[in-house]
This record gives C-alpha cells, sequence and structure tokens, in this order.
C-alpha cells in the first residue's frame, strides 16, 4: 500500500500503498521510486505464494517484495508485511486488518501492481473497502517493454487473460463491483482464448 501524498497537499487521512504481491519484482522496483520521491510515508508489502510464485519467490511475495525495497534504499520502519494473501481479495481484507491493528487510520490507498491488474485491483477494493479513495498505479511501462522486463510473453498474455476474466467473474461472485468491459476488449480477449491462452482461466 501506497501513501500517495503529493508535495505540498495536505490531506486530512493520508494515503498508504498497498503492494499487491505477484511474480513481478518490477512492482516492488516502482514502489521504492515511488518512496524516495516523497510520494508516501508507509508501504504494506502483501502476499503469500501463489502457482505461478512459488519457485521464484519461496519465501513468499511479501518476504521478497520487503528484502528487495530494503536493497533500493526504503528504510524498515516504512514496510509492514502481511505474508498470508493468496489472492486479491485477500491482500484488500488482510491489510486493512493489519493497519487496524496497528491503529493506523486510512483514509485513501494506492494500490501498486502489475499493469493489467489495475483494473480488477480497483474493483475488489471498492467492493471490500468502500469507505476509502483509491488510486491504482504500476510502472508506466508500453507492453512491449513490459514483457521484455518479464522475459516470458506466454506468462504475460495469459496472466493478462486471466485478469480479464476475473473482472466479469468476481463482480458476479460479489467479490468486486461490475465494470463496464468495452467491445473491443471483450473481442480481443476471444480472440486470445481461441489461440490458446486458457492456463490462467478459472
Amino acid at each position: 500500500m501506497i501513501d500517495e501524498r503529493r508535495p505540498h497537499v495536505v490531506m486530512p487521512h493520508p494515503r498508504h500503498e498497498v503492494l499487491l504481491g505477484s511474480h513481478d519484482l518490477g512492482v516492488a522496483t516502482f514502489t521504492a521510486e515511488l518512496f524516495h520521491a516523497g510520494m508516501f510515508p508507509l508501504i504494506v508489502f502483501n502476499g503469500a505464494n501463489a502457482p505461478t510464485t512459488i519457485e521464484r519467490f519461496p519465501r513468499g511475495e511479501a518476504v521478497h517484495y520487503r528484502e528487495h525495497a530494503l536493497e533500493l534504499g526504503v528504510s524498515d520502519g516504512a514496510i509492514l508485511v502481511e505474508p498470508e494473501a493468496r489472492n486479491t481479495g485477500d491482500s484488500i481484507t488482510l491489510t486493512r486488518a493489519l493497519l487496524e491493528s496497528c491503529g493506523i487510520e486510512v483514509g485513501s490507498v494506492v494500490l501498486i501492481s502489475r499493469p493489467y491488474q489495475q483494473r480488477r485491483a480497483y474493483a475488489t477494493c471498492k467492493k471490500l473497502w468502500p469507505e476509502v479513495d483509491v488510486i491504482c498505479a504500476s510502472r508506466p511501462l508500453p507492453l512491449d517493454e513490459y514483457i521484455e522486463s518479464i522475459r516470458d510473453v506466454d506468462r504475460v498474455i495469459n496472466m493478462l487473460v486471466g485478469d480479464t476474466q476475473r473482472i466479469t467473474v468476481d463482480a458476479e461472485r460479489g467479490f468486486a463491483i461490475p465494470q463496464e468491459i468495452p467491445n473491443n476488449v471483450t473481442n480481443a480477449y476471444d480472440r486470445l482464448v481461441q489461440d490458446g491462452f486458457r492456463k490462467r482461466l478459472l
């Protein structure tokens, strides 16, 4: 979780950043960059493991993200770790509980995630933590540069397709607010599924 306060802007409830765990260590890198730019005072790294992260982050996503942020100069006192979340819903509810247990009042949050996860993260937060203002952010990379940074085009496309499906399914299951999906996005999703990118489908 990232506190996205802008310099010279006074807000009654400081924003904090919730960083959603994943296979993409660049999420933690981007968080460290924003921290050093003075954008927020507190980070919450969350995430246990998923099938896509267990080999890369054997001690859990949040633990590895924290270690990476410390290597990049983020102070340990500015980091909280929530190591149990196994999906986006867990990330929101468990982070909320952690902050409440620490007596930290939250009026707004910035969710830092992979680029294609932002819309689903927003919808989940608005459903499960409706009283906070929420902003989503990710590394500002074009798709081809993002794929190059991950070095696995198959993984990226399969994850993107899975996240797109979950925007609809999570809303139907009551885990997220509904969102309108443009026809061109639906058509692209259908083509990718037909082309075999089904590994992350529910």
